[in-house]
């Protein structure tokens, strides 16, 4: 308990804690720190055209479409707090979720005609035994709904076998599934675990925004789950991979809160990510391209808070995810707010950011991989984070800066400048702050997915 209680102090004290359809089946450029945008993108900076073939991030041949695989889905996992464990009776001393059933849809960005699966134990204390999964599509197309569509459930396999163990540490991929699904719908799975996992340390993603069911007893392919009891978490899934055209492709998010979605609706997907996805899907030339949300809130760059810090999580959260060819980078918030409000502090703060900002970079070019900064938008006037002498303020004013002129990232998306007030630039819009001063809306988080050139994908 020491260490989570720790790690729950650190939320508190940041004041970002995780609060907490697919069509059926057939049953039968040069780096610039700012430009002008696009006419459906405003104040972002924009990429060469004429250069935009010789950057590090050029897409190289793909492979056919029945051999690409592309994630359309993700969620970062994190090691689960207490509180947000499943409720009792799902939760005793030393197992979780034994003889029950765990229904959990998910919101797709691209489609493809095979999926796989992905779960994750990444943070478990015990082998995650997995008796069968199942997918469906959720009745009447909703998220976080408890029924599926009749007749629309499909059992899951792992090396041709029902049943999967997910070692400590380690995730497991689905075998391939024919089973069609559409961009931007969701997608119902379905769990059974018969011996639940003999340890409270589980793998889960408390920030999900999304209802999931619980129910005792093996419901895997039930129509729907009478008595079944609510939780707004994910547990143990972590991605959908889909095959894909030949030009699909993925843009990863590393983020915190202002990413994961505090502030948007449950179960209403808009989110910033899910939004901007949505405006790509609809868009010439980037409707073949996923968002994969990888953001927790209370998430840091340089220290472990709410899951690991951006530089441990990278590898498995950008690096090793299907088809990412970009990456957007928007975190750094949280590290301001938890250092100390001293000058001192500060200035050791900004000239760690500006070199993990750096690290990134360097790693993703490596893998081809285009990295955009992102600025951190206003929290003027939040209680925890705004100190009144202004040393965070001029901190993230420093690191904005930095992200805008440096030249380090391979374009600038300017969420700064789209969010703030004009007559107070230290503060979000009203009409799109939470009332919290640092969390936005959905509106706030539409204005983010319109700040975001679509240029940047095709």
């Amino acid at each position: 308990m020491k260490r989570w209680t720790s790690v729950l102090n650190l939320v508190v004290a940041g004041a970002l804690a995780a609060t907490a359809a697919v069509t059926s089946p057939d049953v039968s450029g040069a780096r610039q720190a700012a430009a002008a945008s696009d006419t459906s993108a405003p104040a972002v900076a924009q990429v060469s055209e004429e250069t935009r073939d010789d950057r590090p991030g050029k897409r190289p041949k793909r492979p056919a479409a029945a051999d690409r695989w592309v994630n359309s889905w993700t969620s970062m996992p994190q090691l689960t707090e207490p509180h947000n464990m499943p409720p009792a009776p799902f939760t005793r001393d030393g197992l979780v979720l034994a003889d029950s059933t765990l229904r959990q849809t998910i919101h797709t960005t691209i489609g493809g005609e095979r999926l796989r699966l992905r779960f994750s134990n990444a943070f478990g204390g015990a082998v995650l035994p997995i008796t069968s999964v199942e997918v469906a599509l959720p009745q009447g197309g909703k998220a976080g709904a408890s029924a599926i569509r009749p007749g629309s459930s499909r059992p899951v396999t792992f090396h041709g076998k029902p049943s999967v163990s997910v070692p400590v540490g380690a995730q497991m991929v689905s075998d391939p599934l024919d089973f069609t699904v559409a961009p931007g719908s969701e997608l119902t799975v379905t769990l059974y675990l018969a011996e639940g996992q003999a340890s409270n340390d589980i793998t889960s993603h408390p920030g999900s925004r999304t209802t999931s069911h619980l129910l005792a007893g093996d419901h895997t392919g039930a129509a729907d789950l009478p008595g079944a009891t609510p939780t707004d978490h994910w547990y143990f899934l972590s991605g959908l991979e889909v095959t894909a055209g030949s030009t699909a492709s993925a843009v990863a998010v590393l983020g915190d809160s202002l990413t994961d979605g505090r502030g948007s609706t449950t179960n209403g997907n808009d989110r910033w990510p899910d939004l901007l996805a949505a405006r790509l899907r609809a868009g010439k030339g980037t409707s073949d391209v996923a968002v994969l949300n990888q953001a927790a809130g209370g998430n840091r760059v340089l220290q472990d808070g709410l899951g690991p810090n951006v530089l441990a999580r990278m590898d498995r959260d950008v690096l090793a995810q299907s088809g990412v060819e970009w990456l957007i980078v928007l975190e750094g918030i949280n590290d301001i707010g938890t250092a100390q409000p001293t000058q001192a502090a500060q200035h050791a703060v900004v000239d760690q950011l500006i070199a993990a900002y750096d690290q990134i970079v360097t790693r993703a070019h490596a893998q081809d991989i285009r990295v955009y900064g992102a600025t951190m938008p206003p929290f003027g006037g939040n209680e925890m984070y705004d100190d009144p002498d202004g040393h965070r303020e001029a901190s993230r004013q420093a690191v904005n800066e930095w992200i805008r002129n440096s030249g380090a990232f391979d374009s600038v998306i300017d969420f700064d400048a789209a969010t703030r007030d004009p007559e107070q630039p230290e503060r979000l819009l009203e009409t799109y702050d939470t009332g919290d001063h640092l969390h936005l809306n959905p509106a706030g988080y539409q204005a983010m997915a319109d700040a975001v050139p679509a240029r940047l994908f095709r």
